[in-house]
């Protein structure tokens, strides 16, 4: 057996915090990560540093800050050459870890080809950014369907962008963003074909993998699902009624606000609509049934892993990249915005016998969790990382982990504006200031918790706002990289 434990590391992409059963959803099937609750500690209040796919994944694979490693939003040629030693699976691969990945890297673009790689530390490399545009260069997951006499175009909806302007649409093009309503007829890829699928056969085919007995393993298993367009499988849409769901929160003033929002310029891949313009519940109910076509195959990786006597040795991590709006406050998809259901993440970790199943309010970034595998793994942690380790808290319990969590958005997507935001929430209330806008926003989450209520404006809240302000200025001015190791008394 290995003398260090093997990591399994199992990312969703765009998975908003309130998808899982378990964690108070009733209205979402997910038995396996209801179950993997129990047996996990659970943060109910996980926030990622971007709400924007490449600078997310950029900083929890470093323990930096977006603006700190300076990948603030996708399109990057590639990741920055003079920070691959940072990135954890290379150091992991430096200290005997055999390490893989399967799906999505997106550390550099992915635009109609295979990105560009670092010496990111993966030997196994089963790449595959999404299930769209089968004639991509560079998907295996194209490949395997070819190898079993499948035409990807038969079965991959067309990505229908080509270009800068047709990037700037693509809120509303079906391919990229939309809704498509699966029927037995007309089915989107069914589940057999389907990248989801393929990445458990994969992730199980790499920890099969012919390796020394005492070599320990690092699995990133990065599906495309829930990430729009909204194309479930029928066998999994089926089984939702969109009549019986809730759908979005919106309140009365939200398209006010955004339209306050939308004439100062600020980025967004939609517009905000009325929830009755919009098919906000058949949404909903294609996202769930993505969700839990993704509980059935993570469910299916733990039982090989219970199988083959691996579990007891094995770290095991769920989580997201980032939100996803879902009609709340009337938009879809994502950009400069840092409301709870795309800056809010669902991080659940589980090592038996070793972590302490527990369900912890305490804030938590998605920058702390390199920290906490260095501490885990008893490797010595390196000078350049922000965020900060729970391991501690995963033995014994997590009582208070930060004080508060803050998220950036440099310019992350390509828009004309090129907004710069942040956010800094503590306990109770949530700043977001877009810069040079002369706009923020102030919300009490404990009396409003869906954000519907901006008090920025209001002068009763002028000193917590001046407070609030204050604060996360310092904690963006300590958000730059850590100095070379000084030498000298100088």
């Amino acid at each position: 057996m290995p003398t260090r434990p093997n990591i399994l590391w199992y990312c969703s992409d765009q998975q908003r915090f309130d998808t899982i059963g378990a964690l108070g959803n009733p209205h979402i099937h997910s038995p396996n990560l209801d179950r993997f609750a129990g047996e996990s500690a659970v943060f109910t209040h996980a926030y990622c540093q971007s709400p924007i796919c490449t600078p997310s994944r950029a900083s929890f694979l470093t323990g930096m800050y977006p603006s700190a490693v300076g990948v603030n939003g996708n399109g990057f040629q590639t990741f920055p050459q003079h920070y691959a030693e940072r990135l954890l699976p290379r150091r992991l691969r430096e200290v005997g870890y055999d390490c893989g990945l399967v799906g999505k890297l997106h550390l550099a673009s992915a635009f109609l080809r295979r990105e560009e790689r670092v010496d990111d530390g993966y030997e196994y490399f089963q790449y595959s950014h999404d299930h769209k545009g089968g004639n991509e260069r560079g998907n295996e997951y194209v490949e395997w369907l070819k190898a079993q006499g499948i035409d990807p175009d038969s079965i991959l909806q067309r990505r229908e962008i080509a270009s800068l302007d047709d990037y700037r649409r693509a809120g509303t093009q079906a391919g990229f963003g939309g809704l498509s309503v699966p029927t037995p007829q007309n089915d989107n890829v069914p589940p057999h074909l389907h990248q989801t699928h393929w990445c458990t056969d994969k992730a199980i085919e790499f920890i099969k993998r012919n390796r020394e007995a005492d070599k320990p393993w690092l699995l990133s298993i990065n599906p495309f699902d829930p990430h729009p367009p909204f194309d479930a499988p029928w066998e999994y849409y089926r089984r939702y009624d969109p009549q019986q769901l809730p759908g979005a929160h919106v309140h009365e003033g939200d398209l006010a606000h955004q339209r306050r929002l939308e004439a100062a310029g600020i980025d967004f891949q939609t517009r905000a609509q009325h929830p009755d313009s919009s098919p906000h519940k058949e949404i909903q109910a294609a996202y769930y049934a993505m969700i839990e076509f993704i509980d059935d195959e993570f469910g299916r990786l733990l039982d090989y892993l219970d199988a083959a006597g691996l579990r007891e040795n094995t770290i095991v991590i769920y989580m997201s990249d980032h939100g996803e709006m879902l009609g709340d406050h009337g938009l879809f998809l994502k950009g400069c915005r840092f409301y709870e259901g795309l800056a809010r993440v669902p991080l659940m970790i589980s090592w038996r016998g070793q972590i302490l199943p527990q369900q912890s309010d305490a804030l938590i970034e998605l920058v702390d969790i390199a920290p906490t595998l260095y501490e885990l793994l008893g490797i010595e942690t390196p000078a350049w990382l922000q965020g900060r380790s729970v391991a501690d808290g995963l033995r014994v319990g997590v009582d208070k982990h930060r004080d508060f969590a803050r998220c950036e958005y440099y310019a992350a997507t390509n828009y004309p504006d090129e907004t710069h935001a942040t956010m800094y929430r503590d306990r109770r209330w949530k700043l977001v200031v877009y810069h040079q806008k002369q706009i923020c926003e102030l919300f009490d989450l404990e009396a409003d918790p869906w954000e519907r209520h901006d008090l920025s404006a209001d002068p009763a809240y002028a000193d917590i706002k001046w407070d609030l302000l204050q604060r996360s200025f310092d904690s963006s001015i300590y958000a730059h990289p850590a100095q070379t190791d000084r030498y000298g008394p100088f």
